[in-house]
């Protein structure tokens, strides 16, 4: 794997900047160490879904040729979700590319998390990564509620994450100096 081009690195450090300035509401997003191809972010249970009060943890995968190739996403934190599967692969149009898929360039990783973080709340049994928790979604709504708050508490509640975490900062303060500013 080569090195990242100019274009990936001018793109990902505005979207860097831009996230660490102004977050979508209930999302944060942030580099793993000094590499911007490895970023972490969390989101926060939409409110009035089955996973209200939790916080769910991603990893993405920024591919070299962003913005040409979505980022690659997967959730960290088990959910128990009809387009999710017990691995964190997501089944969602805006990570795809071609026929069938919705990812443009002109896209930011700030709409693919909020694209997301819509999912989480409105699932889309129609096309799902788990079967059989699509058809409890569409057949027997009220046991996925139930399961699916109970996997929230079990794995994703905030206080669980913070003993699993400890008490560190949500990133590196450092992390911006290896963001090139545009000159402009």
């Amino acid at each position: 794997m080569g090195a990242p081009s100019s274009v990936f690195i001018h793109r990902m450090g505005k979207e860097l900047r831009d996230l660490e300035r102004d977050p979508p509401p209930g999302i944060i997003c942030y580099p793993v160490g000094d590499d911007m191809s490895l970023l972490e972010a969390y989101l926060d249970g939409p409110q009035g879904s089955p996973f209200e009060h939790g916080k769910f943890r991603l990893e993405i995968v920024m591919p070299r040729n962003y913005p040409f190739a979505p980022p690659q996403i997967r959730f960290k934190t088990p959910i128990y979700h009809p387009n999710i599967d017990d691995k964190g692969r997501i089944c969602a149009d805006v990570l795809k590319i071609g026929v069938g898929g919705a990812w443009r360039p002109s896209m930011s990783l700030a709409t693919t998390l909020i694209s997301l973080h819509t999912l989480m709340a409105v699932p889309n049994p129609e096309d799902p990564l788990d079967a059989d928790i699509a058809k409890e979604f569409q057949f027997n709504h009220q046991l996925y509620h139930t399961k699916a708050v109970m996997q929230t508490k079990q794995y994703a509640t905030k206080v669980d994450l913070e003993k699993k975490q400890g008490s560190r900062e949500r990133h590196s303060p450092e992390w911006h100096l290896f963001i090139p500013r545009s000159h402009g």
